[in-house]
């Protein structure tokens, strides 16, 4: 293998000092997850500097939503714990309530804040990063995200406009190892790449994951 693309993720920042993050910022992982990552990463880099011909491009994922504007591909769990999903799963009645984690934290409304990327888009930066590779690109560590932060709060908000269903929502203690913020920094990738966001908007993510949930909901029930 002489190219390679590896999934990686905001993780690996564990709680940033400072937002947006940079890539060159601390790793210091607070969960298994974001270790395991940052411990393939490192793999990656020795065997780059081993091996001449071997070239990789990590893309660090911040959160991946939404899905094919189609409905046809998406991503379903039984019981999801990702915010948006979450949310459209309580808009369709599978949830009592939707629980938000934390009202405390210093952000503007006191929810945490993430980064939200289109899953479309995201598929255009790995074919962004093959190309870049496949013209003799070194190898290279890329945040993948929009540089745009929501809280928790307008993510439930934006659900309930575009679902139309106002469900309950509950206001819960704090989770262990939540950053209160986490946003990319996203002109590395805009550079190296010259990749641009087509989908940034918040509620156009959301449709196109509830559309998708509706029609999960009629295939697995």
């Amino acid at each position: 293998v002489g190219k390679f693309i590896f999934s990686s993720t905001a993780a690996v920042y564990g709680i940033p000092e400072h937002v947006p993050v940079a890539e060159d910022a601390p790793l210091k992982p607070i969960n298994p997850y974001g270790a395991s990552k940052l411990v393939s990463e490192l793999a990656l880099k020795d065997a780059a500097g081993a091996v001449e011909d071997f070239k990789y491009v990590s893309l660090r994922y911040f959160n991946v939503a939404g899905a094919d504007a189609s409905s046809r591909i998406g991503q379903y769990y039984k019981d999801p714990t990702h915010l948006i999903t979450r949310c459209l799963r309580t808009a369709l009645g599978k949830y009592p309530e939707l629980h938000i984690f934390g009202t405390d934290y210093p952000t503007q409304d006191g929810t945490c804040v993430r980064d939200f990327i289109h899953v479309e888009d995201l598929a255009e930066a790995h074919m962004r990063a093959m190309e870049y590779l496949a013209s003799g690109g070194k190898s290279m560590v890329l945040n993948c995200g929009y540089g745009r932060g929501y809280s928790v709060k307008e993510v439930v908000e934006a659900s309930k406009r575009v679902t139309g269903v106002d469900y309950p929502v509950v206001e819960a203690p704090r989770r262990a190892g939540d950053p209160p913020e986490l946003v990319a920094g996203s002109g590395k990738i805009r550079d190296v790449l010259g990749w641009t966001s087509k989908r940034n908007d918040l509620e156009l993510i959301i449709k196109t994951a509830w559309e998708w949930e509706k029609a999960a909901l009629d295939r697995f029930g």
